[in-house]
This record gives C-alpha cells, sequence and structure tokens, in this order.
C-alpha cells in the first residue's frame, strides 16, 4: 500500500480539517481539549486510514475513526460521514503541530494559528499549554519531534 504524500494530506486538511476543541467537564470546571478533526463521507474511510498511516499517528483510543450517521436529515439521501478525531496530547504535539505548522495556506492557516494561540489562552488541560508554550519560543520550526519530558 503506498502512503498518501504529505501536501496531499495537507490538501485534504485544507479542504476538509479542523482545529478545534473538544468541552470535557471535570470537577464542574470546563476544560477545553485541542482537538484535530476531519470528516469525509463514509466511502472515503480507507483514505482517512490512509493518511493516519501516512502521518504516523498511532492507532489509540484518542486517534480514531469513527463512522456516524448522516449530519442532517432533511429528505435529501446523504451518507454516513467518517471522521478521524485525534485529541492525544502526545499525537498533537508530535506529529500534527509539526506536520501542518507554517504550511496551511488560505483561512485553514489563519484557523490553525488561531487555534495555537487560544491554547495559550484558555482553559486546557495542563501538558496541552506546551504546544502553545513550544510555539511562542518558535520552537515547532526547528524541531520534529517532542516528548512529554520537554
Amino acid at each position: 500500500m503506498e502512503l498518501l504524500s504529505d501536501e496531499y494530506i495537507r490538501g485534504l486538511v485544507e479542504g476538509e480539517g479542523c482545529f478545534t476543541f473538544d468541552t470535557r467537564v471535570k470537577r464542574e470546571e470546563k476544560l477545553k481539549v485541542p482537538t484535530f478533526i476531519i470528516s469525509m463521507h463514509q466511502r472515503d474511510e480507507e483514505l482517512l486510514r490512509l493518511m493516519r498511516t501516512s502521518m504516523k499517528l498511532p492507532k489509540i483510543n484518542s486517534n480514531s475513526i469513527y463512522v456516524s450517521g448522516p449530519y442532517r436529515k432533511d429528505g435529501v439521501n446523504r451518507g454516513k460521514m467518517a471522521t478521524l478525531i485525534v485529541r492525544d496530547y502526545l499525537s498533537l504535539i508530535n506529529v500534527v503541530v509539526p506536520f501542518f505548522y507554517g504550511k496551511l495556506r488560505g483561512y485553514k492557516g489563519v484557523q490553525f494559528q488561531e487555534w495555537i494561540e487560544k491554547i495559550g489562552n484558555i482553559n486546557v488541560p495542563y501538558p496541552y499549554r506546551r504546544i502553545f508554550n513550544l510555539h511562542k519560543q518558535g520552537k515547532f520550526g526547528k524541531f520534529a519531534y517532542y516528548d512529554s519530558k520537554i
């Protein structure tokens, strides 16, 4: 099986991806977990699996591909959606952020930069704040891999 090129993956994400936050309630406190999402029609589920493999994202629960029913039931024949969701801290800091940092154009590039800035300015779980700190230190352009010891 041939892996997808980095440019192809970035093109998919510019069209179908999203950098957002997943809200979690912990002891009556709302925490925002940084999350990378890409959704496509269910017929492209295998493409999402190939994308996950090509990016070297670990196959763990927090990097799962989900299939859900039509997003809207309005009488139109809509298919199910396959969605890759990445919210694992190590996957975000080691793979997702370095993969896209400074390499997205147009609105998706703006959305990505705003997402990193929000990580530093909203209530996120402790380790995720390191993404913002490394961004402010200018480290993402210099190194390709980070671990939990940084």
